[in-house]
Order: C-alpha cells, then sequence, then structure tokens
C-alpha cells in the first residue's frame, strides 16, 4: 500500500474519531472532564479554519498529523467504552447518510480569536520595540 493510501486511510479514521468525539460531547452520561476535552478537540477539528494555516511549510500540518492525534488518543482513553461505541455507531451512521462532517462555528470563533490576540500580542511587542 503507497504512502498516500495509508495517510488518505488515517485521515478518513481521524474523521470518524472526531464524529464520535462529537456525538460522545452530546451522551449525558460523558463525565465532564473528558466532555471538556472532547469540544476542544472537535470544535478545533471542525472548524473551517487552521489555528496553524495549513500552507506554512511543515509547521502547517503539524496541528493535524501530531496535535489532533494526541488529543484525540487522551480523550478515547478518558471516555468509558460504552459511551465510544454507542458514539461510533451514531458516526458511522451520521457519514453513511451526510457523507460530509459538521461545521463548527465555536471553533472558527475560537481560531479566529487567537489570532486577533496573537496579532495584537505582536503589536504591542513591536510597538514597545520602537519606543
Amino acid at each position: 500500500m503507497a504512502l498516500i493510501e495509508k495517510l488518505k486511510n488515517w485521515a478518513q479514521l481521524l474523521k470518524q474519531d472526531v464524529l464520535m468525539l462529537w456525538f460522545a460531547t452530546k451522551n449525558p452520561n460523558t463525565p465532564w472532564a473528558p466532555k471538556a476535552i472532547c469540544i476542544f478537540i472537535v470544535a478545533y477539528a471542525l472548524s473551517p479554519i487552521d489555528l496553524i494555516p495549513d500552507f506554512i511549510p511543515i509547521l502547517g500540518f503539524v496541528d493535524d498529523l501530531l496535535l489532533l492525534p494526541i488529543l484525540i488518543w487522551l480523550a478515547v482513553r478518558l471516555i468509558p467504552n460504552f459511551i465510544l461505541q454507542e458514539s461510533r455507531i451514531r458516526a458511522d451512521q451520521w457519514l453513511i447518510q451526510n457523507q460530509s462532517k459538521p461545521k463548527s462555528n465555536l471553533g472558527f470563533l475560537i481560531v479566529a480569536v487567537i489570532w486577533i490576540l496573537m496579532v495584537w500580542m505582536a503589536y504591542l511587542f513591536i510597538k514597545s520595540q520602537i519606543s
């Protein structure tokens, strides 16, 4: 199997895992700590923009290739198995019916606020260096 095929399969599994976590956040039996982690993961993963844009060489894919899988692994370890199984079934049904992932306006807002804060902090830093 070619490397590109392996990466495509892995990306598909990540997509399914994010959807599974999305459904886990909606389950009232999910403990609050894993639910908070899942909300962050889902909001970020389903956001239409990335914290580090993909066009930036190497760094642009760090969040997709390292950060998301590590956070997903952590969330999966913290959520009870029966919730994971139920959420995985719901995620599979979603993908069969919709053929797409949902979008996260919260994730867009979070990433946009972080970018605005970074630009503001850079402005303040530059301003202090000039003075």
